[in-house]
Parts: C-alpha cells; structure tokens; sequence
C-alpha cells in the first residue's frame, strides 16, 4: 500500500509588483507571504504547493519576476516544491519570459510531475484575452496518453475555471466552457481528484464521479449567493489535501481577514435575469 500524502493547494494570488495598482488597495504580496507563513506553522508539512492560476493581476512581465522571487523565497523557507498553473489574469508570453526565465511564447503552459507515488497533471484552461475557460484539443489528446499509465497513488488534476455547478446561474459562467471532453479524456482512468481556482470560493462536488474543489483565493473571496453581482470580500484561503487509500481528501482552511466587502460589481438589469 501506498504512502499517504499531504500537500497544499492555493489559487488565485491576483500579485502585482509592489505599488503598482493595488487591486482593492489590498496587499496581495503581504496575503501570500502570510499564506506560506501559515503552511510553516502546520503540525505536518506539506510535500508541495500547487497553485491553481490567476497568478498575478495584471500579467505582466515584471509581475512574474516579483511573482518569482516572492516563491522562490518562500518555499525555501518550507523546504518543499512549488507549481502552478495560468488563470484568465494570465498572459503566455509574459508568464514564460517573466516567470519561466525563457523566451516569451504565446506555447500553452501544461505538465505533469510525480511526487511519491501520485501524478499532478496540471492543465491550461486559459484563453488568451478571454475570461472564459476551455481545453483545447493539443491538451486533451496529450492528457488522453498520459492517462493510459496508471500511477502507484492514482491522479490529481489542476486547473483553473472549475467544474462542479455552483450556487447560481451567474457562478455557473464562470465553469469550464468544454466540460464533457475533460469528462470523455478521465473517463476509466485513475483520476481521483481535480483542484481549481476561479471562483473565489470554496466548492465541492462530485464530477462524473470524481471529487472536484475549487478553493477561495489567497487574494480575496466572493460571496457566493448573489445572481445580481459579484460581493468581492476581503479574506483568503487555502486547501489542505490528503492522498489516503485511493481517495483525495480535501480541507478548507481560512485565513483570518476583515470579512468586508472591499468592491461591488452589479450586472445590469438585461444580464441579471437571462
């Protein structure tokens, strides 16, 4: 029998270069920092931290090398390996030059590592200057072979636009656009579980019979209720997540926060109905 193990999933850091924009005048660099400061005072450590897109605000080359330093620094500190994947707040090209220390490329951005016996596929549901999410063909043909080995302590996929319906229509636009070829590529694999970001909060469900969470963001939460806007609230958060006995087993861990409402983004009569 497998090893059982633990590990950290974090989403939707939102960072900027120090000054530059302050989403909500919040500082998302300090909300990060704090977040692995928490990671350090667990009972346990975590074997890794996964990231689950949305990495930085405004996804520009600078903000990736800040974004790579603060990391670098921080899981030095842990002592334990760092992935992530591209949110909609992503640019390719950027991500690569700034992050990545390569030549920029428009390249999708997708992989596969081991850690003990458990595959992490992380995926690329970006579109390019699009809010929305899909999985292009490249990537499903490539998670298709991969899928056909099985690993010792089965599959975890990492994504960013979720999967699992939500509490109303206007979360629900923002899931994943192609759902049902992800569906057909894990179907009969070893999947056990699939991570993602987005939404700002945390939503747990059954897709096609594997657990799937998203998790609210280190940057902030959004209340997630409303079908006439988007309460985007000041907190953050994080998953703890167990690999034990063939199943993934999902924690969601607070951050302490002032629990205000820092912004309001109301739809407008037309689209708040349709």
């Amino acid at each position: 029998m497998t090893q059982p193990i633990f590990f950290a999933h974090l989403t939707d850091t939102h960072i900027n270069v120090p000054g530059k924009n302050p989403l909500f005048e919040m500082d998302m660099t300090k909300k990060l920092r704090e977040t692995f400061v928490e990671l350090g005072r667990l009972s346990q450590k975590p074997a890794f931290v996964v990231i689950s897109g949305d990495l930085t605000q405004d996804g520009d080359t600078e903000d990736y090398r800040h974004l790579r330093m603060v990391l670098d620094e921080e899981k030095e500190k842990l002592g334990v390996p760092v992935y992530v994947a591209l949110g909609n707040h992503d640019t390719r090209s950027f991500f690569r030059e700034g992050y990545l220390q390569e030549e920029p490329s428009e390249q999708s951005y997708y992989y596969t590592v081991m850690e003990g016996g458990l595959r992490l596929i992380v995926l690329n549901t970006q579109i390019p200057g699009k809010h929305a999410g899909e999985l292009d063909e490249e990537q499903l043909k490539w998670l298709r072979e991969e899928l056909e080995t099985p690993a010792p302590s089965g599959t975890i996929i990492v994504h960013h636009h979720p999967v699992v319906p939500t509490l109303t229509p206007l979360m629900d636009s923002h899931l994943l656009d192609n759902p049902q070829d992800l569906a057909a590529a894990i179907a009969d694999s070893d999947v056990i579980g699939m991570l993602s970001g987005h939404i700002h909060c945390n939503n747990i469900g059954l897709f096609h019979g594997v657990p799937s969470a998203a998790a609210t963001g280190v940057a902030f939460g959004i209340e997630p209720t409303s079908n006439e806007s988007m309460k985007f609230v000041d907190n953050s958060g994080y998953n703890l997540v167990l690999v034990k006995e063939g199943q993934m087993i999902v924690h969601p861990m607070a951050m302490a926060g002032d629990q205000k409402v820092v912004f309001e983004w109301k739809m407008d009569a037309a689209h708040a109905h349709a």
